[in-house]
């Protein structure tokens, strides 16, 4: 995320020279990046960087729990083409993470970014259904789920090692128990058995 700078003024630059005399915004031709000796490759790779570390400053709704965003090869050439279509679709997906999800406390959400601004769509749903989520988010551009789940596994985790822990406290008790009753009958029987041969000695006499 070091160059995400260098990006913004790579895109700052391209959305300069799209304007003419009187403001009007043409298609930038202008390639700022192979001025700087940067490849076609090179390039999308910036925009990129810098197009993620936009999405990763937006703040996600308390509703939200999981998020991703998927973009198409085709919307990244399109957007780095055209700054108005890259500014409609960050207002859009800052408005679909920054909204509430009413009326599900929790919910994951699925942003998709395509070609055209038909093509955007954003999806939802309970996080009851989170495998749902995880199977329809793979290789997303962008992804953040919650801490929560991670939480709740060292919360069981916590309460399983305890119980363990009482388990086995309760087992050497008992066995403690079963020892200490062991040595008590074991002298009853010795102290039982030394009464009987007394008695037997003085009947003899």
């Amino acid at each position: 995320m070091q160059v995400i700078g260098l990006g913004q003024n790579t895109y700052q630059n391209k959305f300069a020279v799209a304007q003419n005399m009187n403001g009007a915004k043409k298609p930038a031709v202008e390639k700022t990046g192979s001025a700087q000796g940067l490849s076609e490759a090179e390039e999308m790779e910036l925009f990129k960087k810098e197009f993620y570390a936009e999405i990763d400053r937006i703040p996600r709704d308390r509703t939200i729990a999981n998020v991703a965003v998927q973009i198409s090869e085709e919307a990244f050439k399109n957007m780095k083409a055209d700054p108005e279509y890259r500014e409609q679709m960050l207002s859009l997906i800052r408005r679909d993470m920054t909204g509430s999800v009413a009326p599900a406390p929790d919910c994951s959400m699925i942003i998709r970014v395509g070609a055209t601004a038909k093509d955007y769509r954003a999806d939802s749903w309970s996080v009851y259904n989170d495998s749902e989520f995880y199977a329809r988010s793979q290789d997303s551009f962008y992804k953040k789920t919650s801490n929560k789940k991670d939480r709740q596994k060292e919360l069981l985790a916590e309460f399983l090692k305890k119980r363990t822990q009482v388990k086995r406290r309760r087992r050497e008790l008992m066995k403690e128990k079963a020892a200490k009753a062991q040595q008590e009958r074991s002298r009853l029987a010795a102290a039982s058995h030394a009464y009987e041969a007394n008695i037997m000695t003085e009947e003899r006499f």
